[in-house]
């Protein structure tokens, strides 16, 4: 009987420590199977994700471009004399630039939303700042252009965060 049971388990524990180790290559290999089809999926996500990335990088690119004080007033002529006539279009021109690229913040990182947000509240307050001086619309020209002849307009550091952006992307 004693023999039996030792024959039994002669046979039993090769196969038992057998099973063992198949199981731990096993579960080993699916484990990294798994993480590689992961990190294609991130890869395939990344690749699909920079083009949009990098569209919406432009376009926030185009804004600080067209919000940037001295293009903008090359760009919009007064309707009239009237300073905060003049005024108004243009905070209506910068915001109707904004709302239009505001989904784009979506893509980028918080950072540079931030510096872009800023550089738009910055034009609108150095924009009605020099308009409480003005006492034309031309005047109201003149004074900005002046301005900002002197100083680095704020949408060039938004400009600057922009490019860093890309800069990570690629």
């Amino acid at each position: 009987m004693e023999d039996k049971i030792l024959e039994s388990i002669a046979y039993i524990l090769p196969a038992a420590v057998t099973g063992l180790v198949a199981y731990y290559m096993f579960n080993g290999f699916i484990n990294n199977k798994n993480s590689e089809k992961k990190l294609e999926l991130l890869a395939q996500q990344r690749k699909e994700a920079l083009p949009i990335k990098l569209q919406a990088c432009e376009r926030l690119m185009l804004f600080c471009d067209r919000i940037n004080p001295v293009k903008m007033l090359m760009r919009v002529p007064p309707i009239s004399s009237d300073t905060d006539d003049y005024l108004q279009l243009l905070i209506a021109n910068i915001d109707q630039e904004f709302e239009h690229n505001l989904v784009q913040q979506i893509y980028i990182s918080e950072d540079t939303w931030t510096a872009i947000y800023a550089a738009k509240n910055a034009v609108t307050n150095k924009l009605r700042q020099v308009a409480e001086n003005a006492t034309s619309a031309n005047d109201l020209r003149e004074n900005v252009l002046i301005d900002y002849s002197k100083t680095l307009p704020p949408t060039e550091t938004a400009i600057d965060f922009i490019k860093n952006e890309v800069r990570k992307l690629l």
